[in-house]
């Protein structure tokens, strides 16, 4: 008999942990009349303002529509605004606006702390090797899924 279960799975595992977290910060973000989502795009504004839609996508790690989407709900709620690029007509450049700086001071101390939280369970020697092999693990993935849609491209 096979004595592997799913708890033996880094990606099963690494989802599990992730969707608890998710869960967790979005009750936390509740309040805040916003999501994980809205908050992960949002955040990269806060950090890199000027930057375009596709260069905050690729920061978030999400897809273009997805990002599309998010940036519209943000901007519906007054907390961005897209301004046109002056080197190019075709792109916008993205800005927080009072609000959504404002909402930005408020809710980082707040990720800070729960991710305080979580780090506190790993020694603090190890806190660089696991942040370093969730990278390498996260490069690996990326790398194995390029490998597979090449694959089912060229079918």
């Amino acid at each position: 008999m096979n004595k592997f279960t799913l708890e033996h799975s880094l990606g099963f595992m690494l989802g599990v942990a992730h969707r608890r977290s998710v869960h967790l910060m979005n009750q936390l973000l509740k309040e805040y009349e916003i999501t994980t989502e809205q908050w992960s795009v949002l955040f990269h504004i806060y950090s890199h303002e000027g930057l375009n839609q596709r260069e905050i996508a690729s920061r978030a790690y999400k897809d273009q529509p997805t990002t599309t989407r998010i940036i519209d709900m943000l901007e519906k709620k007054s907390l961005v605004v897209r301004k046109p690029n002056p080197a190019d007509r075709r792109a916008y450049e993205l800005f927080l606006t009072d609000e959504g700086a404002h909402l930005c001071r408020l809710i980082l101390p707040l990720e800070e702390k729960l991710n305080a939280d979580f780090a506190e369970i790993i020694p603090e020697e190890d806190i660089k090797v696991f942040l370093r092999v969730l990278n390498e693990y996260h490069n690996h993935v990326q790398k194995q899924q390029e490998v597979h849609e090449q694959k089912n491209s060229s079918k």
